[in-house]
């Protein structure tokens, strides 16, 4: 069973950056100082677990062109088990309700970019490289 939770208690933020860390620190080779930035303050953060074990976590910001989901990240072992749409089902639960006329985007790694395609996205503009991945702009269209 795939529970998300909206982060409140330290421990759980914890939880999702040690999740963050495997999959883009350990796993991508993010530089660290990439990852963690200032805005883990004051972006809102998501942590699920897949049968009680925390496997997936994510964020959400907003900024001056609408709000940016960031950080989606699911353990190797739980992908394909629809983690991450279960995040982001949440996510933009949450953006929607909070900013309602408000453009929703993110920079997907191509690899992800199925993905997000699949979840209402569409890429806009030409691919760009972020640490070294590259990435596509991409607008909620719903």
């Amino acid at each position: 069973m795939i529970e998300v939770i909206r982060i409140e208690q330290e421990q759980d933020f914890k939880t999702a950056t040690a999740i963050r860390e495997n999959v883009f620190v350990i796993g991508q080779g993010v530089p660290r100082e990439a990852e963690y930035d200032q805005y883990e303050e004051v972006a809102k953060h998501y942590m699920a677990t897949y049968n009680g074990i925390a496997c997936g976590a994510a964020r959400w910001r907003k900024t001056e062109q609408g709000v940016k989901l960031e950080r989606f990240a699911v353990l190797e072992e739980f992908r394909n088990k629809n983690v991450g749409a279960k995040v982001l089902e949440l996510v933009l639960e949450d953006v929607r309700s909070a900013y309602p006329d408000s453009t929703i985007y993110l920079h997907a790694q191509v690899a992800a970019l199925n993905f997000y395609l699949r979840n209402g996205f569409e890429t806009e503009g030409e691919m760009f490289s972020e640490c070294d991945i590259n990435h596509y702009k991409m607008t909620y269209k719903g």
